[in-house]
């Protein structure tokens, strides 16, 4: 797969900048393991190859196992997630496949139980958020590999 637009140099300009700004604002209002579970989870709904490879390692940096790693796309078929998690991980495939599921009411009730408002708002932004991220890798090609955590990379 070759890149369709070089994504880096746009990353500074304002959109790019709005896009980050949006995206580390919502991650801080979330547990990092997870965060990154959903991230992953709808990369992997939305088949984004540079996102999967990214949210895996950083996934995997902020504790994840990597059973858990390797179950997550069959994650209603394992014990290995909690029921908050699992509660997360159903409204992630509803949000990510919004034009098909609506979100039903029964799936917000639901989840609504385990997370309160502040944390459904949160969650809610960063599926959002990666859904758009997911959107714009698949559509410039970003390829994936070359992703390397922050953390990893400046200890």
């Amino acid at each position: 797969m070759h890149p369709r637009i070089d994504t880096t140099k746009y990353l500074g300009l304002g959109v790019g900048r709005a896009m980050l700004a949006l995206s580390y604002e919502s991650a801080k209002l979330m547990d990092p393991k997870l965060l990154e579970l959903v991230r992953l989870r709808a990369s992997q709904l939305n088949g984004c190859a540079y996102c999967i490879d990214m949210h895996t390692k950083d996934a995997r940096l902020a504790g994840e196992t990597e059973q858990r790693l390797y179950a997550l796309s069959v994650w209603e078929e394992t014990p290995f997630f909690t029921a908050r998690e699992r509660a997360a991980l159903e409204y992630t495939e509803a949000v990510t496949r919004v034009g098909d599921t609506h979100v039903p009411d029964d799936l917000y009730a639901r989840v609504s139980k385990l997370f309160d408002e502040d944390e459904m708002v949160a969650l809610t932004f960063a599926i959002v958020v990666i859904n758009a991220w997911n959107r714009l890798a698949i559509s410039f090609r970003v390829p994936p590999g070359s992703y390397q955590p922050a953390q990893a990379v400046t200890a």
